[in-house]
């Protein structure tokens, strides 16, 4: 099942690389979604961007979580100790989940690290893509995702709304 514009996002939670589990949205609250992973270098090209974007919005109440979906046993780069590492070693500050079912990465339908997914106040998608046009060029500056999340505090629908999502894909469970 493909989770389109306007649907509701799942109420689940993850845990973090310390065990919290975290909620992917919370009442009233617009959210950001990041399907993403410590070997991929597109995702790596933008997670900086993608942090700058969520030191930015954080006194705005935007909740923001990064979920790794990879496959461990054929990836161990995308570990669980592994993003223990990535999190001490980049001072990551966005809550980092493990998704090690794969559950939550097949119910966005995420198919690509990194896989982009904004949520309004209502808890409703309003964006799913990539952080920009080019994980190659910084001035793009993450310019979708702050657009979905502009318009997703201001009520309104974000133009774009979809975009493909670049990446490396997500790496499924044979």
């Amino acid at each position: 099942m493909s989770l389109a514009i306007g649907d509701a996002a799942p109420d689940v939670t993850l845990p973090d690389t310390d065990g919290a589990e975290h909620p992917l949205h919370e009442h009233g609250q617009p959210s950001v979604v990041v399907f993403t992973c410590n070997h991929c270098p597109y995702a790596l090209a933008w997670h900086g961007r993608i942090v700058d974007v969520a030191g930015d919005y954080a006194g705005r109440g935007v909740r923001f979580a990064a979920v790794n979906p990879n496959d461990a046993a054929r990836y161990p780069a995308d570990s669980l100790h592994h993003m223990k590492r990535f999190v001490a070693d980049q001072s990551w500050p966005i809550p980092y989940l493990y998704d090690e079912s794969q559950d939550v990465a097949r119910a966005l339908d995420a198919v690509a690290t990194p896989h982009v997914f904004v949520f309004d106040a209502e808890h409703q998608l309003a964006y799913q893509g990539a952080p920009d046009a080019d994980h190659a060029e910084e001035s793009h500056d993450a310019g979708w995702l702050r657009g979905a999340i502009d318009a997703a505090l201001e009520g309104r629908s974000p133009d774009p709304q979809e975009t493909p999502p670049r990446g490396c894909s997500v790496k499924w469970r044979e």
